[in-house]
């Protein structure tokens, strides 16, 4: 059965992935992963993109011109109960990333319009809730949404969907440019599997089924949104934990719910 164009199976070494707007197919959205060894270094030039850093696991220091971010970063595991560091950096900076010890960052990139400024986010100001209910129940932490004025374009979110339960479902598309209604927004999912031997779900469809993919993703795995609907399923016994990256010409989230499956989110009637 051959591969859907909007799974990025995850590389060995020392890049994980990497999406570019011209790989992927569209306008906005940018999205690598990197894998770095103890003392290990990357350098890049956000030029006409901003950047958002996440420290996904373990410890990094960042330069950005000539002041270094140190100590990014805390966990072992993106499964721990604890949110990550991360650093914003608009367009038109010098990048160095060092890692202490063995660390994965996500580089998060969109388009950049001017007037931002380099800002540490640290993981203990980020805002943490659980959505949803029963077995659509889902641990949210956002690292850079619309509410915080930050960015120009990029929105960035985590969530972790325990093992049995569904996540961005029912399902929801945000692929027109009609706020405050629906807004249009491209996204990348970056999986992760726990334990890491699993696998999950993930399908992208419209109305008219003229976009139709079914996905299993696996540990590293990234899928694309370009359009559509886009719920995951984690299968019973492994953890499934994704970053969001989010962009588009403005910078709301605002969604449609599938109509077919929006029934689920009435409120029982009282006995």
């Amino acid at each position: 059965m051959p591969q859907s164009p909007l799974l990025v199976k995850a590389a060995a070494g020392r890049q994980i992935c990497d999406i570019t707007p011209e790989s992927a197919g569209w306008t906005h959205v940018g999205f690598r992963a990197l894998r770095l060894e103890a003392g290990e270094s990357e350098s890049l030039e956000t030029g006409t993109r901003e950047l958002c850093l996440v420290v996904l696991t373990g410890t990094v220091d960042v330069q950005v011109g000539g002041t270094t971010h140190a100590g990014l970063g805390s966990r072992e595991s993106v499964f721990e109960e604890k949110s990550p560091d991360a650093l914003y950096v608009p367009g038109g900076e010098t990048v160095v990333i060092t890692a202490r010890g063995p660390a994965e960052v996500a580089l998060c990139t969109a388009p950049y319009e001017g007037g931002k400024s380099v800002r540490r986010i640290d993981g203990s100001s980020m805002r943490r809730s659980v959505r949803g209910q029963g077995s659509n129940t889902r641990h949210v932490c956002d690292v850079l949404m619309a509410d915080d004025p930050t960015a120009d374009h990029l929105l960035v979110t985590e969530v972790i969907t325990p093992g049995g339960h569904s996540s961005s479902y029912p399902p929801h598309k945000h692929d027109r440019d009609m706020p405050p209604e629906e807004t249009l927004l491209e996204e990348t999912y970056y999986h992760r599997l726990n334990p890491p031997q699993g696998f999950a779900f993930q399908r992208v469809y419209t109305d008219d089924r003229s976009l139709d993919e079914a996905c299993v993703v696996e540990d590293h795995d990234v899928v694309m949104v370009p359009r559509g609907y886009h719920p995951c399923v984690a299968p019973h016994g492994y953890d499934l934990y994704y970053l969001n990256v989010m962009a588009g010409p403005g910078r709301a989230w605002h969604f449609r719910n599938d109509p077919a499956h929006e029934w689920m989110l009435q409120t029982p009637p009282k006995p």
